[in-house]
């Protein structure tokens, strides 16, 4: 029984979620499967390419959904979930028992974990550290910007090199480890130590970076750093730079992607209004209410600054009004 698991390439709970998943089909469906892994990337063009699902069972999490009939597992919970109208059509009528939606979860790997417990009788205990730690780090749900920053902690190394490792089929070597180790154990590994020492150094010099480049104004930060590779940034710096912001709008881009990162300072209170996976979907984007993106191709970065200047200066009116409402009148 062969099964490939489709999930969202170079982010913490992507690979967390393959990982429940794995440990979850082993236990509780086949003992005996062979997993085969591929990640997923938001892109402009049609990100399931055919021949994609050669496995007896397919399997997407963390991931848009595809109403291919040979996609047999689907867990997501972002709000743009669907490519198009007739995808969430399908889902709708879907009576196999084996594919879950639900935005409300802060990560697909506690939602993943939730359903096989729930649904299947799946254990979920011996992975509780990595449940926590993703729902923690994909949620934003960080006690302070320095801690979000300080990667002190083991989950945030493992996310660091698992987003930003220039190697690029190492998230595949490591959810098979994911399924059995303790994270402390996970950063000794040797794939992982010999990435961890310079993206630390790499993670230090971006803070001098964006504090030069960044354009903090009336409560957004914008910065550009597609000149540089710097796409697996730290999201949450602009904020421990500028924590009186509320937006932050980035440029980045890689060789097979301009990328435009919207997010919501977790810290502040934003208003219910404004929904950057909405706001994102209208260029081709999309992701959650506080945190978004659009990836456009690589030869679109005139474009994507376009964009993200657009967005920016929208959120900066949003911004403006909501400081001018908490302000006293006298």
């Amino acid at each position: 029984m062969r099964v490939r698991v489709c999930f969202h390439d170079r982010c913490f709970d992507g690979a967390c979620s393959a990982a429940v998943f794995t440990r979850f089909y082993r236990e509780r469906v086949n003992a005996n499967a062979e997993f085969l892994y591929t990640g997923m990337t938001h892109k402009a063009s049609q990100p399931f390419e055919d021949g994609l699902f050669d496995g007896d069972e397919n399997a997407i999490v963390d991931f848009k959904y595809s109403s291919s009939p040979q996609l047999t597992w689907w867990f997501d919970h972002h709000q743009s979930a669907f490519l198009k109208p007739e995808d969430a059509e399908h889902f709708r009528h879907d009576h196999s028992g084996k594919k879950f939606y639900d935005p409300t979860y802060k990560s697909c790997t506690k939602l993943l974990a939730t359903v096989a417990a729930q649904k299947f009788g799946f254990d979920a205990k011996p992975l509780a550290e990595l449940i926590h730690w993703a729902d923690i780090i994909d949620g934003a749900q960080f006690a302070s910007p320095e801690e979000a920053v300080g990667l002190a902690e083991p989950a945030m190394r493992l996310a660091l090199v698992i987003e930003a490792a220039p190697e690029s089929n190492l998230v595949p070597k490591l959810i098979p480890e994911l399924t059995t180790r303790t994270l402390a154990e996970m950063v000794e590994l040797p794939l992982v130590k010999q990435h961890l020492g310079p993206l630390l150094e790499r993670h230090r010099r971006s803070m001098d970076i964006m504090r030069e480049r960044a354009d903090a104004r009336s409560g957004v930060i914008y910065f550009d750093v597609s000149d540089l590779d710097l796409e697996g940034y730290n999201k949450f710096v602009p904020y421990f730079l500028y924590p009186d912001a509320l937006y932050s709008v980035g440029v980045s881009a890689s060789p097979t992607r301009a990328k435009i990162s919207v997010g919501t300072n977790p810290w502040k209170a934003a208003p219910d209004e404004v929904n950057l996976a909405s706001l994102c979907e209208q260029h081709g984007g999309g992701g959650h209410a506080r945190v978004a993106a659009i990836s456009l191709g690589p030869g679109d970065l005139v474009k994507a600054r376009h964009v993200a200047k657009e967005i920016a200066a929208i959120l900066r009116k949003v911004s403006e009004a909501n400081a001018s409402a908490r302000r006293p009148t006298l």
